[in-house]
């Protein structure tokens, strides 16, 4: 069988398989700390999804403040978030369910990508591509390519991404919305998280 015509499911990173949320709000504090910066670690790990430059865009830098934030970012990420990080209910059960169904897992994510594939070497978990750097209809391209039928997100641009590739979007409230708001913003399947996972995902192969 030609692997691309097998099940196909994306999954998104951050907080719907992975919480790194404390380690995130200990990294923008070591950038206040380095740069005298007034970031708001709790409020960005609140509402993880948008790329790090968008977010540190909001704040008014200009662009040469945000490339140096950004890079001071990621050269500390290793050391303050991936040790930090769990792995959210169900996430290793939903991985492991999409191959004993022959499936491919997919993980595409904002996250620069290698501090994504620490991430999955600190917890143990192989997929068959990691795509990051990507957010919203970025994240449709990488899935319409790998012939996604599935993507697996907790932000509303995961189910832009979803949609864009013609994927069903799959919706955790394990983020910053609920299962209504997911609902809301065109989510095909909610979920509360992905410990139900399994389950549904038997309904459809």
């Amino acid at each position: 069988m030609d692997e691309r015509s097998a099940l196909t499911v994306g999954f998104d990173l951050d907080m719907t398989l992975i919480d790194p949320r404390p380690g995130m709000v200990r990294a923008f504090d070591a950038l206040n700390e380095e740069f005298g910066t007034e970031l708001d670690g709790r409020h960005f790990a609140a509402n993880l999804g948008p790329p790090l430059e968008d977010v540190l865009r909001g704040y008014e830098f200009d662009e040469p403040m945000v490339k140096r934030l950004a890079a001071h970012f990621r050269s500390i990420y290793p050391t303050v978030v991936i040790d930090e990080t769990v792995a959210l209910p169900g996430a290793a059960e939903a991985l492991e369910a999409v191959r004993a169904a022959g499936g491919r897992t997919l993980v595409v994510t904002g996250k620069y990508e290698p501090n994504a594939a620490l991430h999955l070497k600190a917890l143990g978990w192989t997929v068959d591509r990691l795509a990051g750097g990507v957010f919203g209809a970025g994240k449709g391209d990488v899935l319409l390519a790998e012939g996604a039928d599935i993507y697996v997100g907790d932000h509303h641009g995961d189910v832009v991404g979803g949609h864009a590739a013609g994927a069903t979007a799959v919706g955790v409230a394990t983020g910053p919305y609920s299962t209504r708001e997911l609902s809301e913003a065109g989510a095909d399947v909610t979920l509360n998280d992905l410990t139900e996972f399994p389950t549904w995902l038997a309904t459809r192969v």
